[in-house]
């Protein structure tokens, strides 16, 4: 298993992908202001469903119609965390997989964070109808809020390893 992990990680630094990332000067930065784009983009629609669920924030609209209004930012914004994350794996990939922060991050925390995401994302609708959201939902969106720090805290720690 490992062996094939390596050989996928070295493929993917040999893709021209992974070269230009790696070799050009202005190749990591771009791909990486792509990516904390797209994480602006996705945690900030993500926090902002959050809040509301919290009770934090202007009450124009319920929790479940500024999911609503959200959903399509949502989506595009993980879009382009993945598509830049990706290019950014690529450019050292060997690096990363044995890297802890690294593999905290992407192989416990955000599967975790994507699921409860997408069960907070759907029950919204149920928890945040009415203008004070119910228990079940605070809790629901304090949680979520707590996994998004504990994948951007894994995320930061990364280049300390």
């Amino acid at each position: 298993m490992y062996g094939a992990l390596v050989a996928l990680c070295k493929f993917l630094e040999g893709s021209p992908w992974g070269t230009f990332v790696r070799t050009t000067d202005w190749g990591y930065p771009f791909v990486q202001v792509i990516h904390f784009s797209g994480l602006s983009l996705w945690l900030g629609t993500n926090v902002t469903v959050d809040l509301r669920l919290l009770g934090i924030g202007k009450r124009r609209q319920t929790a479940a119609q500024l999911s609503s209004g959200l959903f399509v930012w949502n989506w595009i914004g993980l879009c382009i965390v993945v598509l830049g994350g990706f290019l950014l794996f690529s450019s050292t990939a060997t690096t990363y997989v044995t890297n802890p922060a690294f593999r905290m991050k992407l192989g416990v925390l955000i599967p975790v964070a994507l699921f409860w995401h997408l069960v907070v994302q759907q029950k919204t609708r149920v928890w945040g109808q009415a203008e004070e959201t119910l228990p079940m939902g605070k809790l629901a969106g304090l949680i979520e809020l707590l996994l998004w720090i504990s994948v951007v805290t894994a995320a930061v720690l990364i280049p300390n390893y």
